[in-house]
């Protein structure tokens, strides 16, 4: 019997694994869970989503998506996302 099968938008967990980088290019942003959400979910709206089918545990592959042009997409869209939060921060000032 084959394992859980779900859909996974992979996208999403390149934007959490380059948002560090991101965060590390401008020493005033606010790396606060609050922020960080909101750069997720803005980046993610400029971005095709790349949806993978995965069984539970399983291994797929991530080289298309670690090529130039993506990771590029990637960081411009973290990039405008921590301009814009920072902007206009869903919190007081810390």
């Amino acid at each position: 019997m084959a394992g859980d099968i779900f859909l996974k938008n992979y996208m999403e967990d390149l934007v959490w694994e380059l948002m560090d980088q991101v965060l590390d290019q401008d020493p005033q942003a606010c790396r606060c869970r609050n922020c960080r959400y909101d750069m997720a979910a803005l980046a993610l709206n400029q971005l095709p989503p790349r949806y993978v089918v995965r069984e539970k545990g399983a291994v797929y592959s991530k080289v298309a998506l670690l090529e130039t042009q993506p990771r590029a997409d990637i960081y411009r869209a973290l990039t405008s996302a921590l301009m814009t939060v920072k902007k206009a921060p869903r919190h007081e000032p810390v």
